[in-house]
């Protein structure tokens, strides 16, 4: 288990990180989440040893980060790191090396890890002739050919189109079933929606929401319903109850936010009973709302805001 316990940590007069605290067990995705400058970056660097906290502690299974523990960790940074003159496969196994790999296991695994990048086809070329996308990629098979227990993602989808960050979330699903623990950084909230079991979301420095995605929807306070066909008596259904008038979707449906406290059920028979109801869809609240309102408010306790 990845323990965070209520890390600061400062840059002269400037608290880049305040009492942040989350936990990960084993095989799990957990996405740390805020705008740039938030502490993100800052929040992996001190997981990864790369800077002390000022105060609180980060423990895996029990015990602090030394350089022993840290050779079972990969990380993915934001930023480019590849020698750009240096064969992609050559560099792959050279990082697989530094982690104590032997260079005939280390090269083999890279060519594993090539075809599943897909990415076989630049193996003798040099990193630096590369898109900027399939630069990210050599990364993610630098950070993971030592097989980590525990893998660090800072924007692992930046710089990929639609299908290679399709690959990129493969390869992410397939390490977590295997076992890997993460934590990943995205602003592509689709990607880290579906990828990470809990959240952590930074604002400032600090935690404003955290939890799982169920936890996070109970705590949000309204629900998006939808409905179909516009017709005065389902209209009518709508304002007797005091929820006023609907707005517009581009395709004409009719789109109420309401209170998640509300009769949906009580409120879909009365739909049902006053004309011919084509749909009536209760949405649940996207991570990106979740995201967005709990940046809004005032930090809180660091549970859902």
């Amino acid at each position: 288990m990845l323990v965070v316990d209520r890390v600061q940590r400062s840059f002269g007069p400037v608290a880049a990180v305040r009492n942040v605290s989350f936990q990960c067990e084993r095989g799990g995705v957990v996405g740390l989440l805020g705008p740039n400058g938030a502490g993100k970056t800052t929040t992996m660097r001190m997981i990864l040893g790369i800077y002390p906290p000022d105060s609180g502690s980060v423990t895996w299974n029990g015990k602090p980060i030394d350089r022993i523990v840290r050779k079972r960790f990969g990380y993915l940074p934001e930023e480019r790191g590849l020698y750009a003159k240096m064969k992609v496969r050559e560099q792959i196994a050279y990082f697989g090396r530094l982690h104590g790999m032997q260079e005939f296991d280390a090269l083999k695994r890279a060519d594993v890890w090539l075809a599943r990048l897909d990415i076989e086809q630049y193996a003798k070329r040099p990193s630096g002739e590369l898109s900027k996308g399939n630069q990210q990629k050599v990364q993610l098979a630098c950070a993971v050919l030592h097989e980590p227990e525990l893998l660090v993602l800072d924007e692992p989808f930046s710089g990929l189109d639609p299908v290679n960050a399709q690959i990129m979330l493969d390869c992410i699903t397939l390490l977590r079933d295997e076992g890997t623990t993460f934590v990943l950084s995205s602003h592509q909230m689709w990607q880290i929606e579906y990828a990470c079991n809990s959240f952590c979301i930074i604002g400032a420095g600090e935690v404003r929401a955290s939890g799982t995605l169920a936890e996070l929807r109970r705590t949000f306070p309204t629900r998006t319903v939808r409905v179909l066909p516009d017709l005065p008596e389902i209209r009518a259904v709508f304002t007797e109850r005091g929820f006023g008038e609907p707005h517009y979707d581009a395709d004409g449906t009719l789109r109420y936010e309401l209170a998640a406290s509300t009769d949906f059920g009580g409120l879909l028979r009365a739909a049902v009973a006053a004309g011919p109801l084509e749909s009536f869809d209760r949405e649940e609240p996207s991570l990106n709302q979740i995201y967005v309102r709990a940046l809004d408010a005032a930090p809180s306790d660091g549970r859902a805001a």
